[in-house]
């Protein structure tokens, strides 16, 4: 099998005087549609497209890669229609690197009413049953699958860990993931345990299926498999997690589930000293500056997260000196870019009274070019944090960066 993709490890993370040996490092991720250079951000075009962007537009900002979300697409247009274009990327106009999650974690969260927010308060009274106030549960879980419903129309449908190869393998990313169970930290450390063993149980029935799928779908490029640790905020879980998996054929590994961000840290390297090093590692989901700086220390290669654009169509926007709301009247007559050192489109060409204007006129474009910049702000930072792993000033750079952004927050 000629599997046409490969990671390699150019740089390590040099020591911090006062840690033990941090697991950054530099690598190059390469696909059938191209190479991604890690450490590396990845927007999100959950639909095929990152909301109000153009595909071009995003290729400009210098993101390396786009990814997409496999319940969403398989609800609408259906994986068929993907396929019968020639994958995701031409059915998008995107001609780099793809990857798709599995769906696991729209079909769980969803289901259990929390949309995309599962990261809680590990403090909160844990139960298995867990619901959002006022929802209805849209998602029944069983050793085999997942039954849901569709938020689209209520119409029922079954993922498997075969269905999600399946519509994966048709959407045709180069980088998929297996189908897992997302828990949240509401969920009792026994449903955890159980949910662990039902995951690798699910990862072990990906990789069969992927393999034949290849096998069967040997005219369409090769897709790297990863596999996903959940294990909450336990250690023993986590570590277990890593260690089950590493011992399955993935071409690399996603950190996932449910998590306490004030101990990201802390979960990212208990996992990473467990999966093998020689194959690249995608956080799911993160995207805030400290998160990603986090990240990056503790190994995380490859990074996706919804924030930047989410963040925009709520007026906000990211600069040296923090997120703040361009929709203020204080920026009525503000004629400066929204950063003044920024190379992106919006900032070389676009006011923050001209941006006002648009929010407050409730016109499109302000989405389109708040996207803009906020994508780039977070693709190149997590650029600049690769380029300081090569320099060797990597902490004095998280520090100088996080210090001024910041600031504003420490100050009032």
């Amino acid at each position: 099998m000629n599997k046409n993709f490969s990671f390699k490890i150019d740089a390590q993370l040099d020591s911090h005087p006062t840690n033990k040996q941090p697991l950054g490092r530099v690598g190059v991720i390469t696909t059938p549609h191209g190479e991604i250079k890690t450490p590396a951000f990845i927007p999100v075009g959950t639909k095929a497209t990152v909301k109000s962007v153009l595909p071009e537009s995003i290729k400009d900002l210098d993101a390396q890669a786009v990814l997409s979300n496999a319940y969403h697409l398989y609800l609408q247009p259906g994986p068929e229609v993907v396929d019968e274009a020639g994958g995701l990327g031409s059915f998008m106009n995107w001609p780099g690197p793809t990857f798709t999650d599995s769906g696991g974690f729209q079909v769980l969260s969803l289901g259990v009413g929390y949309k995309k927010v599962i990261a809680m308060d590990s403090s909160t009274v844990q139960a298995d049953d867990v619901m959002a106030t006022d929802k209805d549960r849209l998602a029944h879980v069983d050793d085999d699958g997942v039954t849901f419903k569709s938020h689209l129309d209520g119409s029922m449908h079954r993922f498997t860990p075969e269905v999600s190869m399946q519509v994966q393998h048709k959407i045709g990313a180069d980088i998929i993931f297996a189908f897992d169970e997302c828990t949240t930290l509401l969920n009792t450390r026994n449903y955890q345990e159980k949910s662990l063993d039902r995951t690798f149980a699910w990862a072990k029935r990906c990789i069969s299926e992927h393999e034949k799928l290849t096998l069967e779908r040997s005219h369409r490029p090769y897709q790297a498999l990863f596999g996903v640790v959940q294990g909450a905020q336990y250690e023993d879980l986590r570590r277990k997690a890593a260690k089950d998996l590493a011992s399955l054929d993935f071409d690399g590994f996603g950190i996932g589930g449910a998590l306490d961000k004030n101990k990201l840290g802390t979960i990212v390297n208990w996992v990473n000293e467990e999966l093998p090093v020689n194959k690249p590692r995608h956080l799911l989901g993160i995207g805030e500056p400290d998160d990603l700086f986090v990240g990056v220390e503790n190994g995380a290669d490859t990074f996706d997260c919804v924030a930047a654009s989410r963040v925009a169509r709520n007026n906000a926007v990211y600069g040296l000196d923090g997120r703040f709301n361009i929709s203020v009247s204080a920026f009525k007559r503000d004629f400066s870019p929204i950063d003044e050192s920024c190379d992106c489109y919006t900032c070389k060409n676009y006011t923050k009274a001209y941006l006002n204007h648009l929010i407050k006129g409730k016109e499109m474009l302000s989405s389109t070019l708040l996207t803009i910049h906020n994508e780039y702000f977070i693709v190149n930072l997590v650029a600049k944090m690769r380029q300081s792993i090569i320099d060797g000033n990597f902490f004095e750079f998280k520090e100088e960066f996080l210090g001024r952004f910041y600031a504003s927050r420490e100050s009032n």
